[in-house]
């Protein structure tokens, strides 16, 4: 019988680079139907994402990845997690008084723009990111 793979090999993708890739012991995320979340074994999967928190348990450390993310999708499949958003953020990259600006500037928009809820949702899920990993 083969080995069996002991952890998640994940890839955090934005649209134009890779945010991060390693092994985890689990994986967080929101989809239009709900948090999911993910551990070795997990059944193939393919969601869509909101904009929110996304949460990768490091394997073999007390480490945690934590990413803000516009939307995207998350695929599942033999271990393998693939998260791909157009805007993904790095927690500890987030200017935490910055977004705060932005999500202000995104609220006063909202009865001008459809878009405007998404970018509400999108600040909203900055801050937490950032207010995670400080």
């Amino acid at each position: 019988m083969a080995d069996q793979v002991e952890h998640l090999h994940v890839e955090l993708v934005a649209a134009d680079r890779t945010v991060w890739s390693g092994e985890a012991a689990m994986i967080i995320a929101r989809t239009l139907e709900g948090d999911i979340g993910v551990l070795r074994g997990h059944a193939p999967t393919l969601s869509l994402l909101t904009p929110s928190v996304i949460e990768i348990q490091v394997a073999g450390t007390n480490q945690l990845v934590v990413a803000a993310v516009d939307g995207g999708f998350l695929s599942v499949a033999n271990d393998r997690v693939s998260i791909l958003a157009e805007r993904v953020e790095r927690a500890e990259d987030i200017e935490v008084d910055q977004a705060r600006v932005d999500l202000e500037e995104a609220r006063r928009l909202l009865d001008s723009s459809n878009e405007a809820e998404q970018r509400v949702r999108h600040a909203e899920a900055r801050i937490r990111a950032a207010e995670k990993v400080s």
